[in-house]
């Protein structure tokens, strides 16, 4: 990753193709050491490729891959637009008290 971050840099900076050498080079400034193997095989994949090209398709894959936690706050706010905010409330009031007495249960409170 700390190559990669030093290649984005010196594009960044107007590099547009960084040698390994000027990878190191932005490492040694900061006082990191480079990994000669791996910094070699970046420069090897990334040759010849412009890196804003592969920003935006490795974004467009990223986008449509699902992520775990936004799937239920979207289907609760669903539900609440068509049910009326009224509705909602009462269910997450439930909940509040659902969790309450399973802390009960357990013979301790959080703050207890």
């Amino acid at each position: 990753m700390k190559h990669l971050a030093a290649y984005l840099l010196l594009g960044l900076g107007g590099n547009t193709s960084p040698s390994a050498s000027d990878v190191k080079e932005v490492l040694e400034s900061v006082g990191i050491e480079a990994d000669s193997d791996r910094l070699d095989k970046l420069i090897s994949e990334l040759k010849g490729k412009d890196i804003n090209e592969l920003i935006s398709e490795g974004s467009a894959k990223l986008a449509s891959v699902p992520s775990g936690g936004s799937g239920g706050g979207a289907a609760a706010s669903g539900g609440a637009a068509a049910g009326g905010a009224a509705d909602a409330a009462p269910a997450e009031e439930e909940k509040e008290e659902e969790k309450e007495e399973s802390d009960e249960d357990m013979g301790f409170g959080l703050f207890d």
